[in-house]
């Protein structure tokens, strides 16, 4: 297992983290998956000894259930494993049972700890904006809580650019604690983080996880244009991700597909590896539905692709550039940072336009 820093922390942390969305298996979740504490605690104990030393999930997770399964699979064998939650979703119809309030994040988190059994959460994260309550509010509860001794780190989730820079600001500003990392969607079915979100981390120094870095399973291989649709998320009303160019995700899986074969592995390595091997990436959050699942996708650490594979894999996942990104790419090439070269350094071949 390779291990990366968080940001600009001095936490070490594996480059897959295991999530645990399909743990509980309650209301909308049942979705994903249920494995019970008996099955979390077998997929734990593989993902530790394959070196992975995060866990990831979140109060909202079937409603707590995540989190109480990971409480008590991992009971009396806790020092060596990680864990990172979140705070956000509703967990109740009460009007403060919601959003990122001081009320709501503080007794969250107390929440958490209890279903989890530990006295710390190591990084936790704001899982969605919430543009009702103010930012320096949410900020300062936060860094109570790091004061307090009840977590370590803090993230966000899902946020935007401005978003985050203005936290960071409001966090520079107050002279208390910034973001360490951030958790995103991002992978070769769509790579719309690249516009601002990974130049970000490059230039103000977080650190990234990957939430489903497999596109919620369409990067699996396993769904193929003209080929009988599998049983998964896709067909269970998930509604994560959206597909808004279905020619390009099939485009993209057939190269996928190609280079798998070539390798002799399965499509879901390529695809993790590929992730793994993008500018500021730190972790990969992936589930597993069952033990099989795990086992396939925990070999992407070690799989290695050539430039010419990399290349075919950008060049038919590539973005389009929105403005004002094409205009730079045209007319600011001669001046463009490392942070606006993790989207425009294919962008910028060929001939200036001045």
């Amino acid at each position: 297992m390779e291990y990366r820093l968080l940001g600009r922390s001095g936490l070490k942390i594996s480059a897959l983290t295991l999530g645990t969305m399909t743990f509980g298996g309650e209301g909308f979740f049942a979705k994903a998956g249920n494995s019970s504490v008996a099955e979390a605690r077998r997929i734990i104990d593989i993902s530790r000894d394959a070196g992975i030393n995060l866990l990831d999930t979140a109060n909202v997770y079937s409603t707590g259930k995540s989190e109480e399964v990971i409480g008590e699979a991992l009971e009396g064998s806790r020092k060596d494993v990680m864990i990172a939650s979140k705070v956000r979703f509703p967990m109740g119809k009460g009007p403060n049972e919601a959003g990122l309030s001081r009320h709501h994040i503080i007794h969250e988190c107390e929440a958490s700890l209890r279903r989890l059994k530990r006295d710390v959460i190591d990084l936790y994260q704001v899982h969605e904006w919430d543009g009702q309550t103010p930012l320096d509010e949410t900020m300062e509860a936060l860094d109570t809580l790091l004061k307090q001794g009840k977590v370590r780190y803090i993230g966000c989730s899902n946020y935007s650019g401005w978003h985050i820079m203005k936290a960071l600001g409001i966090a520079e500003r107050a002279g208390s604690s910034r973001f360490v990392s951030q958790q995103i969607y991002y992978s070769l079915q769509s790579r719309d983080a690249e516009y601002e979100l990974l130049p970000i981390t490059i230039d103000q120094g977080l650190g990234v996880l990957v939430w489903s870095p497999l596109a919620g399973g369409l990067l699996s291989g396993k769904y193929r244009l003209g080929k009988p649709t599998p049983d998964g998320r896709h067909i269970k009303n998930w509604g994560e991700p959206p597909i808004p160019d279905e020619k390009k995700l099939y485009d993209t899986i057939e190269v996928l597909v190609a280079i798998a074969e070539t390798k002799g592995v399965p499509a879901a390595q390529v695809a993790l590896a590929w992730s793994l091997g993008r500018p500021g990436i730190t972790s990969l959050v992936i589930g597993a539905r069952n033990e099989e699942q795990l086992k396939q996708n925990l070999p992407c650490v070690e799989l290695k692709l050539t430039q010419e594979e990399r290349d075919k894999l950008d060049t038919v996942s590539a973005p389009t550039l929105l403005y004002p990104y094409w205009h730079q790419a045209s007319t600011a090439r001669d001046r463009l940072g490392a942070a606006d070269l993790a989207l425009l350094a294919p962008f910028v071949k060929g001939e200036a336009r001045f």
